[in-house]
């Protein structure tokens, strides 16, 4: 009988062991995976794109370098009676095109960050990405007059750092859920196909203004009239978040970082 006992009292230990094990494994895993995580809901998020049901999206343009695309966007937009859009402009961009940005600011069009230098913020320490956001805010604010407050990263680059500083100085990270890929110059009819195939409600949807893309004020007409044809409003990003919660998942298709200067 006291055998009996012996042999319940060992299972007893082994099976407490297990127990303490598995639960230590569960708290490593959960552990990780809040370290990985940069969309994590108690931590600050980069907006994708807004849940709606109304038929309402946001036009998007980068600007770093250059002087010969960003004027016909601007006329087109004119033309097409778009005045809610928004501009993301990098510092030496602006500071170097100072009656680009003043046509922009005058047109009414919003104007967010590009930040400073075009490299990747989550390869610079947390010193150097307060600094890069400021040193562009400073620069934005004094050209334009105005403090912008939306912040999309150059190449689209971030990790929870970066998220978590950019929060601190009143910044919200804006990405897209559409990727028009005009930079990559495939041809117009490639554009506009995309980003009518993945336009929907809410839609954040990125193109540039910069030297780099060639194709995009020949895409961009198209495109306006048939979203319009669609039913859609165009607003501007800060205009399309005041609708409703954010959406800060990640599209799995347009997560590739763009490499465009």
């Amino acid at each position: 009988m006291n055998y009996f006992y012996v042999m319940n009292g060992k299972k007893l230990k082994q099976a407490l062991i297990i127990s303490v094990a598995v639960l230590f494994a569960i708290g490593i895993i959960y552990s990780e995976r809040e370290n990985v995580s940069v969309f994590s809901q108690y931590e600050p998020a980069a907006v994708y794109s807004i849940p709606t049901e109304r038929k309402l999206i946001a036009l998007t343009f980068d600007i770093s370098w250059g002087d010969t695309r960003t004027e016909p966007i601007l006329q087109i937009l004119e033309n097409k009676g778009i005045r809610n859009a928004t501009f993301f402009l990098s510092s030496p961009w602006t500071k170097s095109h100072p009656d680009t940005v003043s046509k922009i600011v005058k047109g009414g069009w919003e104007i967010g960050s590009h930040g400073h230098k075009h490299v990747n913020y989550s390869s610079l320490s947390d010193e150097e990405i307060r600094a890069q956001i400021k040193t562009a805010h400073q620069i934005i604010q004094e050209v334009t007059g105005a403090s912008p407050n939306l912040l999309r990263l150059p190449n689209g680059d971030f990790d929870k750092r970066v998220l978590r500083i950019a929060n601190e100085l009143r910044y919200t990270v804006i990405q897209w859920d559409t990727d028009s890929q005009d930079w990559m110059n495939k041809g117009v009819d490639t554009i506009i196909n995309r980003v009518l195939s993945k336009a929907h409600p809410g839609d954040i949807v990125l193109f540039h203004a910069s030297d780099s893309v060639k194709q995009t004020h020949e895409a961009l007409p198209v495109i306006i009239d048939k979203l319009r044809e669609k039913g859609y409003e165009f607003v501007t990003v800060s205009q399309l978040m005041k609708q409703t919660k954010v959406s800060n998942q990640p599209p799995v298709e347009d997560q590739t970082m763009k490499p465009i200067r």
